[in-house]
């Protein structure tokens, strides 16, 4: 049997490791991008593609109605990951446009009224039930390639975030303490370690794309 990690694609192959993998210690992380065991999926046959059936006036008042609903913060993270997108794509006027957008709605959202880790945690789950399927839906509809892409890529950051989430839950953040904190500019993949991976391992870009997160200074 094997086992897929649903962050970066490494495959856990029982039969060349010589150990099953539910043997393996919980605290067992993927090799490659540090993801826990929890997020490894068994290989199985591809899904069919959901959505094919809807119309193209269902597709467009689903995506009006929840755009409608879209607070400016959320506004201002979805410029952004499309600034990140075309900057991937090596489009700098269009990459530049997104972030002015992007800064634009940052400036005018008002303070988060929460900042519970259940909240963040029921959001993050939120995104991969419905969010993340309705957005592949209706790229799949519309033959939109990029957008798949981007499912892709969203999908497999927001799965660990997910995952440090749950551990913060458990834990608290003290497993954090004496380790750096690396993003990937591109595609927002978390890293925890000395130093940035020499390639991500979501979007593959180099090092130099990591930022190192800082600790918020005490008020």
């Amino acid at each position: 049997m094997k086992y897929i990690c649903s962050v970066c694609g490494y495959v856990y192959d029982e039969e060349k490791e010589g150990e099953p993998f539910a043997a393996l210690p919980e605290d067992w992380v993927c090799p490659w991008c540090g993801a826990p065991k929890s997020v490894f999926q068994a290989e199985a046959a591809p899904a069919a593609e959901p959505g094919a059936a809807r119309t193209d006036a269902y597709v467009h008042a689903a995506v009006d109605e929840d755009l409608k609903r879209l607070p400016a913060s959320a506004f201002a993270a979805l410029c952004s990951n499309l600034a990140r997108g075309c900057e991937k794509q090596y489009k700098p006027e269009e990459s530049a446009l997104f972030r002015e957008l992007a800064d634009y709605f940052a400036a005018v959202a008002p303070p988060a009224t929460s900042a519970e880790l259940a909240d963040l945690a029921a959001l993050i789950g939120s995104d991969l039930e419905e969010g993340y399927p309705a957005l592949r839906s209706a790229a799949v509809h519309y033959g939109d390639r990029g957008t798949q892409r981007i499912c892709v890529w969203g999908e497999k950051v927001t799965r660990l975030l997910q995952s440090l989430v749950d551990r913060v839950a458990r834990e608290g953040a003290g497993f954090l303490a004496g380790t750096g904190i690396w993003i990937c500019t591109v595609c927002g993949f978390v890293y925890i370690g000395d130093e940035a991976p020499a390639a991500c391992p979501v979007c593959k870009v180099p090092a130099w794309k990591f930022e190192k997160i800082e600790g918020r200074a005490e008020a």
